[in-house]
């Protein structure tokens, strides 16, 4: 809570952000009490929070600690099984599988750091698209317990928020809204604190940040941590929206990881707001090509979303956010 209020009391500092931000909150909370609770718009707009959300918590090893991850579809499979799993065999609340698999990634997440977090540049994006792969020819091996390729079905149970179950899309999106919300402000209390001061050091210049004293591995492992806990917390929460997944969608390179870290990129890594900005224009843009050119040619929608993130990072490399910004204060210097 006092990191709700620390962030509000500094965007109460800068009144045009605090109405902004007001109203778009205000909006989002809205946005579903208009829509048809089975529609697809609703469908839509869940998935864009779900995906903002797992780009935010990518942006905090990407942006904060500049390492560029093609691996966390790995840690998003593992909460979406272990949550799964748990709720199948045991009758597990999904809220309470949630935490082993947010606890199981982050394990896995500390044996990944011993050997790459001393890499740099492209090898250690190498090493974390393995990881990737490697947990998707496990999951889809292991079918005694994973059910293999066909995929895994979430186990029915009584519509309530406890199992994580409803009737109705409506409240998968406030769900979803609210993790955007916490890891948002769990980016932001990492960015603001010690550690975000550590890894903007690390970031500018890692040997430099040695010499003063600051220890590049335990930072990047603690950023690394917390990153792969909360993709796991949002894998869960895919899996009982979605109530089907198989490997090759819940561990695949493009449909996950690659998805994420554009997210971050196009919207602004290492910003605040920016991976909030990316999915909301990359996920809609995305269903719409989809919905609009999927039956005409194949491939012509890949096609046509591909070209767009081209476009836009050709055109503004420090993201979505930094193009507004540019756009607002040309803005303002006309007004003069």
């Amino acid at each position: 809570m006092s990191e709700a209020l620390a962030l509000g009391r500094r965007v109460a500092a800068r009144p045009g952000r605090s109405a902004a931000l007001g109203f778009a909150l205000a909006a989002l909370v809205l946005a579903p009490l208009g829509l048809d609770p089975q529609g697809y718009a609703i469908r839509v707009l869940t998935l864009t929070l779900l995906f903002a959300a797992m780009g935010q918590a990518w942006n905090i090893v990407g942006g904060l600690a500049n390492q560029i991850s093609l691996g966390h579809a790995g840690f998003f499979g593992i909460g979406a099984y272990a949550s799964t799993i748990l709720l199948r065999d045991f009758g597990l609340s999904p809220w309470l599988g949630m935490l082993c698999g947010m606890a199981l990634a982050a394990a896995a997440a500390a044996l990944l750091a011993v050997p790459t977090f001393r890499l740099k540049g492209h090898y250690f994006a190498l090493v974390t698209l393995a990881f990737g792969e490697v947990m998707r020819v496990i999951a889809n091996a292991w079918s005694s317990v994973t059910g293999g390729p066909v995929g895994l079905s979430v186990p029915f149970a009584p519509n309530s928020l406890w199992m994580f179950q409803f009737n109705a899309a409506r409240p998968y999106y406030y769900i979803c809204l609210a993790a955007l919300v916490l890891v948002t402000l769990a980016f932001w209390r990492i960015k603001s604190g010690a550690l975000g001061y550590r890894l903007r050091a690390i970031k500018e210049n890692p040997d430099a940040a040695e010499v003063i004293g600051v220890d590049t591995f335990r930072a990047k492992l603690q950023a690394g941590l917390a990153s792969a806990a909360l993709t796991a917390g949002l894998g869960t929460v895919y899996a009982q929206f979605s109530y089907f997944f198989d490997p090759d969608t819940i561990f695949g390179v493009a449909t996950i990881s690659v998805r994420i870290a554009l997210i971050a990129i196009v919207g602004g890594v290492g910003l605040t707001f920016g991976p909030i900005v990316g999915a909301f224009f990359i996920i809609p843009i995305e269903e719409l090509a989809n919905a609009a050119l999927a039956g005409r040619a194949a491939g012509l929608s890949a096609f046509v979303y591909g070209a767009v993130l081209i476009a836009v990072i050709l055109l503004k490399p420090e993201g979505l956010l930094a193009l507004f910004a540019d756009l607002a204060r040309r803005w303002r210097e006309r007004r003069r």
